[in-house]
This record gives C-alpha cells, sequence and structure tokens, in this order.
C-alpha cells in the first residue's frame, strides 16, 4: 500500500491484507497523522517516501520492497471480506499466472483491476495518477473482489493539479492519461476544457473501451453545457467503437423520452435489457443499467404508447428485482387504480 494521512482506515485495511498476505508494505508519502504507527503497530513493514505528486512512482517504491513471488496492492480505504480472501488464498496457492484480475466495488461501479502480479516479471506502474500496469503473461480472471470503502471525502482538484502541475513542467500526456486528465476536468464541472482534450484523445491512439468512455462523458459535458443535440452525437459515437452497452442505450433512451419519441425509446430501453454488460470485457460498469433502470422506464414509454399490457409487465419485473423501490410501488398503484390491475 502507499498511503497519507491515512489513520482512519488503515487498520482495517492492514487487518484485510493480513488475511491474505504472508508480508504486508506501507509505504508512506507523508502523512501528518498517526498513520505510520497505527501501520506498525497493526504489523505491516513501513517505509518512507518523498511525494513527487507521481503515483506511479510510490507504487514502484513499493513494488522494489516485496519478497514474495506474488505482489498484491491495495488502497488504504479497500475492504476484503471473508469469503473472498479465502478465494485469493486458493488462486496464489495454485499459482501458475502472472497477472490476476480481480473485481473492484467502488459505488455503483464494477470493474477489473491488474491486483495480484508475479514478482519476477518486473512490472512496472505507469502514469502520474490512475497509475496501471500493462498485463503480459498469462492473464486470469477471479470472481474475488475488492470493495473500496471511503470514510472521508477526498479532495476532488487533487489529481486535475497534479495532472497540471505535471504538463506545467513539460510532460506530454500519451492516450490514456489524456483520457484520464479529460475525466479529471469533467469531475471538476470544466466542461469546455474537458471537451477539448476528450476530443484531441479520440483522434488518437487508445483503446476502444476507453474511447467509448470518452464518448459518454462528452456528452455529459454537452449535456452540462446544454447543447442536447452534441450530447446525443457524442453519445453515438460510442457505437464506433464498442457494440451499444446497456448504459449508453439507456441516456439515448431517455433523450428520445424526453422528445416523446416513444417508440424509440422503448428500443433502446428493450436493447439494453439485452446487453449484460461484462466488467471481465473492460472499461466500468454501473449498477442497474441492463436491469431496472431499463425496466422501470419501459413502464413509462409503454404508457405512453398505449401499451398497457406491457407496462404492467415490466413493472412486475422491475419490482421482482427491487420490490421496495418507490418507482415499482407507485406504478402498481397506479395500475390498480386504473383497472390495469385486479
Amino acid at each position: 500500500m502507499i498511503v497519507r494521512d491515512e489513520e482512519d482506515v488503515l487498520a482495517r485495511s492492514i487487518a484485510c491484507a493480513l488475511a491474505v498476505a504472508d508480508e504486508v508494505i506501507v509505504v508512506d508519502t507523508g502523512s501528518a497523522d498517526g498513520s505510520a504507527a497505527i501501520a506498525r503497530a497493526a504489523g505491516a513493514k513501513v517505509y518512507d517516501f518523498e511525494w513527487r505528486d507521481d503515483f506511479s512512482a510510490a507504487r514502484n517504491y513499493s513494488f522494489s520492497l516485496a519478497s514474495g513471488e506474488y505482489i498484491m496492492w491495495l488502497d488504504a480505504d479497500d475492504v476484503i471480506d471473508g469469503e473472498d480472501a479465502e478465494q485469493i488464498r486458493r488462486l496464489v496457492a495454485e499459482g501458475g499466472f502472472d497477472v490476476a484480475m480481480l473485481g473492484y466495488r467502488s459505488g455503483d461501479l464494477y470493474y477489473f483491476r491488474e491486483r495480484i502480479l508475479r514478482r519476477s516479471m518486473n512490472f512496472v506502474w505507469k502514469g502520474v495518477v490512475h497509475e496501471v500496469i500493462e498485463p503480459r503473461g498469462r492473464v486470469v480472471y477471479s470472481s474475488a473482489k475488492i470493495v473500496h470503502k471511503k470514510l472521508k471525502k477526498g479532495d476532488p482538484l487533487r489529481n486535475l493539479f497534479i495532472y497540471q502541475r505535471h504538463i506545467a513542467g513539460g510532460m506530454r500526456l500519451e492516450g490514456r492519461q489524456q483520457f484520464y486528465y479529460g475525466r479529471e476536468l469533467f469531475y471538476c464541472s470544466m466542461y469546455a476544457q474537458a471537451i477539448a482534450v476528450l476530443d484531441q484523445f479520440l483522434r488518437g491512439d487508445g483503446w476502444s473501451v476507453n474511447k467509448a468512455e470518452a464518448c459518454r462523458t462528452l456528452y455529459y459535458c454537452h449535456r452540462a453545457l446544454g447543447d442536447g443535440d452534441r450530447a446525443i452525437s457524442a453519445l453515438t459515437d460510442a457505437f464506433l467503437y464498442l457494440p451499444p452497452r446497456a448504459q449508453d442505450c439507456c441516456l439515448l433512451a431517455a433523450e428520445l423520452f424526453a422528445q416523446k419519441n416513444y417508440a424509440c425509446a422503448r428500443y433502446w430501453y428493450e436493447h439494453a435489457l439485452q446487453s449484460p454488460e461484462r466488467a471481465e470485457e473492460g472499461g466500468f460498469v454501473a449498477d442497474g443499467y441492463s436491469s431496472f433502470i431499463p425496466l422501470i422506464n419501459l413502464v413509462a414509454v409503454c404508457v405512453a404508447l398505449g401499451d398497457l399490457p406491457a407496462a404492467v409487465r415490466y413493472n412486475e419485473r422491475a419490482g421482482a428485482l427491487k420490490p421496495g423501490h418507490p418507482s415499482y410501488l407507485a406504478n402498481a398503484e397506479y395500475f390498480k387504480r386504473t383497472g390495469a390491475l385486479p
């Protein structure tokens, strides 16, 4: 782990790490709180590293200190439950892989990260922010997952400022870092700047998953600036890079519903139901876009189209997923009141 001022969560994370690891290495990048003492008391080996606005530099230093056949990394606010810890222990005991991709749950997002790596492969972290290791060798996927559980809000400008300081110092962003820089601008509501950076990213080389994600981010940027036509155009551009994903189908359907184009809205919501997103294929998967979200919205679409039997069926399917959801309950009450339900 690399940590800084994480005394509220560090003991919890180290306890999780000790459940799967032979040694726990904590690299402190300049804590002013009791993180270092807490880490030592919890059983970790603690080292200091002078922070230089470069997450990869700190992670590479932490990897250089490891002695085991495999290295696993965590953030200080990550947790592993007992069943997942057991899966990780079995995975490493069996071995035979160079990179193990584990699921990562952060809020309503789920995706896979290169989480356990063979030390002898000499993997190198890249990127000053949103650092990454490029998988190679034998790559396996595990159903074990890590859960990101923050207890305090982070600095929303931290990553943006790191990027901007490096850019001011002459660093040229390669494709992936350009993509993430554009997203940081978006997170900070700097929509025009984000559009310029992401448009440039789309004109260059890059992973198709990142390009499709960039199109979705451009959709949100143009929508925030009040340009609906360009927002929809940006969203459908994602289909140039990947087959339509459930979330994009739902966003497009919502735009069409707002335009009272109910037949086309129905098509795209139904397409979302047929597009289960696999996190193993890369990118971020948000909860509900291939299940509850299109189902509950199809109720309103079918009511608008005058197809009450279909509306009732979609509401019942939505209710089977979330029986206590206010929208499902309100719809069910409406259908009883109007006689669509007995």
